[in-house]
């Protein structure tokens, strides 16, 4: 795509920090080794979609250290280099947490969960940890972090001594903001609280689950975030992309392989997730536009709310940047959003 056809892309602030990112963030968990997953696409398709991503504006990437052990992070750091990048142009997240296995293997996430036996002080979020995480991240990407986010909370490590970890980092110069991932409003006030009662940096961006068929989050966390000019930057937008095609469509290689989409969504909906994800097809007809812009531009017309989307061709890439045009533009009417939230079925607590 020249240039001049290319589809512009829109801007906002992290919150109420400084840091502007794009309005919607290239997930990269799809990019590593399809041993990790098999829908994940390796360093050689994946270069391209990053340079395309930046030619069309979308600057703002997001991964972590346990995708693809690693390798997702890598695949970043060669991009910059093998297409020249500017560093300053672009923003990259990451998060620590989880173990990454420095074998060559590729274990899944649940294999490199626990802080004991060969992932001891590997795991977790003790200083040590984090900053041992951080070193290897910056050594795999080339560069500085621009937000380093916290995957999980940990729950066996001490709260000071993470937010003093995580300030630290940024005093370093190795990270420049902090994030949190996936856990209760309340646990996140916590760690707020302690950051700003020590004079520390304080978290600027929540990553949560967050879409249609789960609004959980609309309950206290949210909330929160606005009141407290946190960043809203919601994992799975798509719902695993249950919501980008009709109910019925099982079809895709992601459908068949993706064990959280089974884990967290196929079996559990309720006929209310068939009537919104029914709803979100209407809509979607009604516009001329995909069922995945649809549930992208409700994301983006949430006050700071700036959804992780993960993007395979570059006709996706062209297709997440046209969605935050069709969200500006106003054509999602106060009616349609209405008519998409009418029905909902509340769910356990996912995610943490």
């Amino acid at each position: 795509m020249s240039e001049k056809l290319a589809p512009k892309m829109e801007y906002t602030r992290l919150g109420n920090s400084g840091l502007k990112i794009s309005k919607v963030i290239y997930g990269c968990m799809s990019f590593g080794s399809p041993e990790w997953q098999e829908w994940v696409i390796d360093e050689e398709a994946a270069l391209p979609l990053l340079k395309h991503a930046y030619d069309v504006g979308l600057n703002t990437w997001d991964t972590a250290d346990v995708y693809s052990n690693g390798k997702s992070e890598e695949i970043i750091g060669k991009a910059l280099k093998k297409y020249n990048i500017p560093r300053n142009k672009i923003v990259i997240l990451s998060k620590c947490y989880f173990g990454v296995s420095d074998d060559g293997s590729q274990p899944p996430i649940p294999a490199v969960s626990t802080n004991d036996g060969h992932m001891v002080n590997q795991v977790g979020l003790s200083r040590k940890h984090i900053l041992d995480a951080v070193d290897k991240s910056v050594e795999r990407l080339g560069t500085y972090i621009d937000v380093l986010q916290i995957h999980r909370l940990d729950r066996d490590t001490p709260r000071e001594e993470i937010m003093r970890a995580l300030n630290d980092v940024v005093e370093s110069g190795k990270v420049r903001y902090i994030g949190a991932s996936s856990m209760a409003a309340w646990e996140f006030q916590t760690l707020q609280n302690i950051a700003d009662k020590h004079g520390w940096h304080k978290f600027v961006s929540m990553q949560n689950y967050y879409n249609l068929l789960y609004r959980e989050e609309e309950r206290e966390m949210i909330p929160y975030c606005r009141d407290t000019g946190v960043g809203l930057i919601p994992w799975s937008p798509i719902a695993r992309g249950a919501l980008s095609r009709p109910f019925s469509d099982r079809s895709t290689q992601r459908e068949n392989s993706d064990r959280m989409l089974k884990a967290m969504i196929r079996g559990r909906e309720s006929e209310i997730d068939k009537q919104v994800i029914g709803r979100v097809e209407e809509i979607a007809k009604k516009h001329g536009v995909s069922m995945t812009t649809i549930a992208t531009a409700w994301c983006l017309n949430k006050d700071k709310v700036n959804p992780i989307i993960g993007l395979s061709s570059k006709e996706r890439i062209d297709q997440a940047v046209e969605s935050v045009q069709f969200a500006s533009s106003g054509k999602l009417t106060a009616e349609d959003i209405a008519y998409l939230e009418k029905d909902y079925a509340p769910k356990q607590i996912q995610g943490y």
